[in-house]
């Protein structure tokens, strides 16, 4: 998420995620160039309404898998910070969590979890330190819906990340707020649609026998070359057809207006003006009949 500033240190997320805001006020300048200070939103029955921010936004996460998902959440930090980080997301089913405005964090999946009554456990992807009311960022891989919301004036950020890798598919609608959704109801966007990952063997992370995800080559071989580090920590350095292989396209061919690398900013930096609410699908845009 261009907001959060580049991603540079695979096993200390929160910092990176910290260092990435001094990228926001350069995405801000750019925003003023389309966003008026007012907007208006228009309702289902044609009806505008002026685009005002709540208190707190409502996030929909739906399971379009056939394995439960159990939903996990950064808390963020006061005073927008979530209370409830934790969910359980059947085959199917669907949950709506209530999220402070200004919050900034992330939502994921994590997969083959076992929790004790205390919540206490294990995931085998996405875990957070072994419980199920997440109190920090979770493992990778783990496929990112980030926020930044209100970041600017009355504007939300947010994004698909596969930056630190992927576990599950996921894309992010949006509700009620100004212009038209990028991404429509099926996972497509302008440039594709939502499909599985074809990990390269190099990047799969197994457990119990079975591909449970898929990393990014930074974390993989930890290289300056491949982190965006070091004299390649600038976008015009850090080009993955420069690389020795071309790891961002296997996630970029996945889900294309999704983060693959940490300056893939221009294909997948959302925003979203007025009271705008959020469905996060865990699923992949359903084949034609």
């Amino acid at each position: 998420m261009n907001t959060l500033g580049p991603r540079r240190a695979v096993l200390v997320p929160e910092a990176r995620r910290l260092a990435r805001l001094s990228v926001l006020p350069l995405l801000c300048a750019l925003v003023t160039l389309i966003a008026p200070v007012a907007a208006e939103a228009t309702t289902s029955n044609g009806v505008s309404v002026q685009a005002t921010h709540q208190a707190s936004r409502q996030v929909t996460f739906v399971n379009l898998m056939t394995e439960t998902i159990w939903v996990a959440a950064s808390p963020g930090q006061a005073p927008a910070e979530m209370s409830v980080t934790g969910w359980v997301l059947p085959p199917g089913g669907h949950r709506t969590a209530n999220v402070p405005n200004h919050w900034n964090g992330r939502f994921w999946g994590r997969t083959g979890c076992h929790f004790n009554a205390a919540g206490v456990g294990h995931c085998q992807s996405g875990d957070c330190g072994g419980v199920f009311q997440c109190k920090g960022s979770g493992a990778i891989p783990a496929t990112l819906a980030e926020y930044n919301l209100d970041a600017w004036n009355n504007l939300d950020f947010y994004d698909v990340s596969m930056v630190d890798g992927s576990n599950l598919p996921l894309y992010i609608n949006r509700f009620n707020g100004r212009g038209k959704d990028p991404i429509n109801l099926n996972g497509c966007s302008a440039a594709g649609c939502t499909k599985a990952v074809v990990c390269p063997a190099a990047l799969r992370v197994k457990a119990g026998g079975s591909v449970i995800g898929c990393q990014s080559a930074c974390a993989r071989f930890g290289t300056d070359l491949y982190c965006c580090r070091g004299k390649y920590s600038s976008a015009a350095a850090c080009n993955p057809r420069r690389w020795h292989v071309d790891y961002a396209a296997v996630f970029k061919r996945a889900e294309p207006f999704a983060y693959s690398y940490a300056y893939d900013d221009a294909t997948s930096t959302f925003t979203c003006y007025g009271a705008c609410n959020y469905r996060i699908t865990f699923g992949l845009t359903p084949k034609p009949r």
